[in-house]
């Protein structure tokens, strides 16, 4: 199959030269009959022309040694000097006669006369055949024009998956660190397409299709083409939104083209990464369930579980919204497995690292371990970014190495952003510092936050300064202590503005949103206040929640409830900081002043000033 389309290409390559090469040809042929019907043919001349009577007069006064005839132009040549005179007699006069009829002798000087009736032949027989050569020309450019465009029309219904097949470059599972669990999952799909009939012996059925759940940059796409490259077969790869065109019945086409083409190179995989933009549930949208995407879908059940079975092709799907997938795409039958893949924890974390450290020079310093621990919460995209980031650091400062402080900078900079050096006023910088030491003084005195990394007033992304808690464990679960305590962190900033200040500014307007969201959570969703163990929180429909979307079965009172609890859980948060702060005024204004002076202060430095954290 890969050797057929290398001959079509090949032809392809050799054809379109071929008509290169002729359109070339064409239009120098035609140059040249245009300059030589412009310059008048060979009598044109390519110098300064003298009158012919000039020419006769030096004749007659025995200057000229020898004359040359080139069809109507005239070139004598003067003794001594070999100075040339250019000259043009009158169509179809003989020389001969125009030196008789002067009183020259002919025979009193030279005369050569050349023949160009070969060169003049070859010359009207091309101004006589190349306008048809051209009309002809341009007659088939568009009637193939036309062809290949009519034919365009039905390649909108040709499946646009990629082929990769067991000749390129392959991924292994070697080559993916962590998942473990979703590789052992995976490798039996591997196993199946290896070894099939192992399994139809005892009676078991090749499962049709996995699906792959997990967060963006957790590794669903590198998995699938893993699962190609240890298996060895032929791997088609398509987006959800590749499908979709402007034409109606495009995608369900695609779909059959792409299935067919997947039972020809049996055994193969098909992969459909970001499977929820065709997936979605049907019957949701404004046209009912006729419009292009829900066609799409139908005819995807359809191929997975129709009455043509679909032997030795596996469908590997990849999503981070299963939610928002229909029912029937999921059901047992079409996608068989669901395999989830998580954020990595902490011996995931330091696989990846050291997978990607490869072939990058560290210190001594630096340990995989310490590093893990401090990207709790990173993706294994956002480790290998991290990683890179680094290098890139490491190298513009003219390093042989790459250090601690890179990777510090790199993880900062992957979550919060660059740095923006821009100027600010002294009362801004002083703004900035006691707002992010109030973060820090009121999460270092609550015993469930997680202790402070780092505290900077330099401007990164949004932000006019951070304080850092990186988490340092991984969790599943957060207690309700725990959360109220973030909300009180939270909103440290603000309290410490106005302890300082009698004041507050905008900046805290992030840490507002993100308080409002947990104390929302808490009630809504967790059962975490007042109000006891209920749920009022409607899902969201396709992703977007909508006015009235929240609760919008609830009376009013049980809404006015939940304002009332929201309120209630952010209102004691902030007097519980307002409380911490005023209690250790010292220690936050020792702070703020080193913030000042250094602009930003790491983990040992902050607790010089303010001690160790009580747990």
């Amino acid at each position: 199959m890969a050797n057929g389309k290398k001959k079509i290409n090949l032809n392809k390559r050799v054809w379109g030269i071929a008509k290169g090469l002729l359109i070339y040809v064409l239009i120098a042929a035609a140059a040249l009959i245009f300059f030589y019907q412009v310059s008048g043919g060979p009598s044109a001349s390519s110098g300064n022309e003298v009158p012919i009577s000039q020419v006769i007069t030096d004749t007659k006064e025995g200057k000229v040694e020898k004359i040359t005839l080139e069809g109507d132009k005239v070139t004598a040549v003067l003794k001594n000097s070999n100075q040339k005179l250019a000259s043009r007699k009158e169509a179809g006069e003989s020389i001969y006669k125009i030196l008789q009829s002067s009183g020259v002798d002919p025979k009193s000087v030279t005369i050569e006369v050349k023949d160009l009736s070969f060169q003049q032949a070859w010359i009207g027989i091309l101004s006589a055949v190349l306008p048809i050569l051209l009309l002809v020309g341009l007659m088939f450019f568009l009637f193939k024009n036309a062809r290949e465009g009519a034919q365009g029309i039905f390649s909108f219904a040709q499946s646009r998956a990629r082929l990769f097949t067991k000749d390129q470059p392959q991924i292994k599972f070697t080559d993916v660190a962590g998942a473990e669990e979703a590789k052992k999952e995976l490798s039996e799909v591997v196993d199946f397409l290896k070894s099939p009939k192992k399994y139809q012996d005892i009676g078991a059925k090749i499962p049709k299709g996995v699906l792959l759940v997990g967060p963006p940059g957790c590794g669903k796409t590198l998995l699938a083409r893993a699962i190609a490259g240890e298996a060895g077969v032929p791997f088609f790869s398509i987006a959800g939104s590749e499908f979709m065109e402007m034409l109606v019945g495009v995608g369900a086409a695609r779909v059959r083209d792409m299935f067919a083409q997947a039972k020809k190179a049996a055994p193969a995989i098909i992969f459909v990464d970001e499977i929820e933009s065709i997936g979605r549930q049907r019957g949701m949208g404004i046209s009912g369930g006729h419009d292009e995407r829900e066609q799409t879908l139908n005819q995807i059940l359809v191929e997975m579980d129709g009455f043509t079975p679909n032997d030795r092709v596996i469908i590997i799907a990849a999503t981070n919204r299963p939610d928002l997938l229909d029912a029937a795409l999921v059901r047992p039958g079409r996608f068989d497995r669901r395999v989830v893949l998580s954020l990595p924890d902490l011996v995931e974390r330091k696989a990846i690292i050291e997978l990607h450290m490869k072939g990058k020079p560290f210190t001594k310093e630096v340990a995989t371990e310490k590093l893990a621990r401090r990207t709790v919460g990173f993706s294994g995209a956002d480790l290998a970014n991290m990683l890179n980031e680094a290098a890139i650091l490491a190298a513009r400062e003219g390093k042989t190495a790459i250090d601690n402080k890179d990777l510090e900078e790199a993880a900062t900079k992957e979550k919060l952003g660059p740095q923006r050096k821009r100027m600010q006023s002294e009362q801004d910088r002083k703004l900035a510092a006691y707002h992010e030491a109030g973060h820090a003084i009121v999460g270092h005195s609550l015993p469930n936050v997680d202790p402070v990394h780092r505290i900077s007033i330099v401007a990164r992304g949004m932000s006019g300064g951070h304080t850092m808690f990186p988490p340092t464990e991984d969790r599943s679960n957060e207690s309700k202590s725990r959360l109220v305590e973030q909300i009180t962190a939270a909103l440290g900033g603000q309290a410490a503005e106005d302890l300082v200040f009698k004041d507050i500014s905008t900046g805290a307007a992030s840490d507002i949103e993100v308080a409002a969201n947990i104390a929302r959570a808490m009630v809504t969703q967790y059962g975490m206040s007042g109000l006891g163990p209920i749920s009022v929180a409607s899902r969201p429909m396709f992703g977007i929640w909508r006015v009235g979307d929240e609760g919008s079965e609830l009376s009013p009172k049980m809404h006015d409830a939940v304002d009332a609890e929201i309120k209630r859980i952010i209102d004691s948060c902030y007097k519980s900081a307002q409380d911490l702060l005023k209690k250790n005024k010292i220690k936050l204004d020792k702070v703020a002043k080193t913030l000042l002076e250094k602009e930003t202060l790491e983990s040992e430095e902050f607790e010089s000033i303010v001690g160790k954290k009580k747990v």
